[in-house]
């Protein structure tokens, strides 16, 4: 009899993805005994609307290269090929078609968790996955219709230092994966 997979979306900006971000990928994994974590970055966040992000081609390049020595990690394409902005129940609705037979989470941090009663949809999405949530020093209270799974951890890594360090000519290499310190510093990221 086969076994059910497990895959988690892991959606976001991940401009860039660093040490932290895989960090909780590998805790859901071991945590959940997932098949598969999918990484899903978005075209433009609705949720961060304070800056642009970095072109997608290259987010998505960067998220190849950190993932490329983590076979139960892919870096998928899918909500940078739809128009934006990406909403997360339309993206695990695409998911539940393109994976019917495997059991669906949505992982994300306690702030998202208390943001989602604010996201487009909520229902639908919740219809759809179980979520993970990922806190260092809390617990997300439970939410009526929504399958909660808690994750504690902690790593400091933080998307908008890495890129703050750049500009300021000292990128914070010791969070970010070996390869993207050389494709962040020969593309010429962040430096603006």
């Amino acid at each position: 009899m086969a076994t059910t997979r497990r895959i988690a979306l892991f959606g976001g900006t991940f401009d860039p993805v660093h040490l932290g971000h895989l960090r909780i990928a590998e805790l859901a994994k071991n945590g959940l005994h997932l098949d598969q974590v999918r990484f899903l970055p978005c075209r433009i966040s609705p949720h961060k609307t304070d800056r642009p992000p970095t072109s997608a081609d290259h987010r998505l390049e960067m998220l190849r290269l950190a993932l490329a020595e983590t076979p139960w990690a892919v870096a998928d394409d899918y909500e940078l090929r739809i128009p934006p902005p990406s909403y997360s129940y339309l993206t695990a609705e695409a998911m539940r078609q393109r994976h019917p037979e495997a059991r669906l989470f949505w992982l994300m941090g306690l702030d998202q968790w208390e943001a989602l009663p604010g996201w487009r949809e909520p229902e639908r999405l919740a219809a759809v996955v179980e979520f993970i949530v990922f806190d260092r020093d809390g617990r997300p209270n439970p939410r009526p219709g929504m399958t909660l799974h808690h994750l504690q951890g902690n790593h400091p890594a933080s998307a908008s230092e890495i890129r703050e360090s750049c500009r300021d000519g000292q990128l914070r290499t010791d969070w970010l994966p070996s390869p993207l310190a050389t494709y962040i510093e020969q593309q010429g990221l962040y430096s603006d």
